[in-house]
């Protein structure tokens, strides 16, 4: 058995903005706020039915305007986890005070964690198709249920060149987006 010794060179990476969409809060503050509160973003379900179903309670993003970040026609097109993406980042960049348009933009990366992607786009083309068929199947629908959807979305507005990538870790996808910015092989 052969060992590579390996130097690991010690890197920082630096969070220069903070955005959030969440059910405490649309914004950094409020979620804060109600974090340093102890307040429940858990409440009854509102969005769907849920007569039938055993569980009637979750945490749902509540009062948030799409078009305060997207058009229309965006509007139309993204699954709500893209809208929630698109109005953090725009929330973060903001924060970070970064010089747009980027002086460097091949230097500036978007790595953005998920849980999961595109669920209300799923299930309502999946009910069409059951329901309607075929045809009734949106053309939008991989491109708004896909996760790596968010990051791209974000480098597209941001006009940034550098890495992209997207991590699907349930849980740990915050933790494993930081790690992966850390490890990333672009200097």
């Amino acid at each position: 058995m052969r060992f590579v010794s390996r130097a690991i060179e010690l890197r920082r990476v630096v969070v220069t903005g903070l955005g959030v969409v969440s059910p405490l809060g649309n914004d950094v503050a409020t979620t804060w706020q109600g974090l340093l509160k102890g307040t429940s973003g858990i409440r009854p379900v509102e969005r769907f039915q849920v007569d039938d179903l055993p569980v009637r309670f979750a945490g749902q993003v509540t009062d948030f305007d799409p078009t305060t970040v997207l058009d229309r026609r965006e509007v139309r097109r993204y699954d709500a986890f893209l809208q929630y993406t698109i109005s953090a980042a725009q929330q973060a960049l903001e924060d970070s005070q970064l010089a747009m348009p980027l002086r460097n933009p091949d230097r500036v990366g978007v790595l953005i964690g998920t849980g999961i992607a595109g669920l209300e786009s799923m299930l309502e083309n999946c009910g069409a198709l059951v329901t309607r068929g075929p045809s009734k199947v949106s053309p939008f629908f991989v491109p708004t249920t896909i996760a790596n959807m968010a990051s791209g979305l974000v480098s597209i507005r941001l006009g940034a060149q550098g890495p992209n990538s997207c991590v699907v870790t349930a849980c740990a996808s915050g933790a494993h987006a930081i790690g992966d910015a850390c490890c990333s092989d672009r200097s």
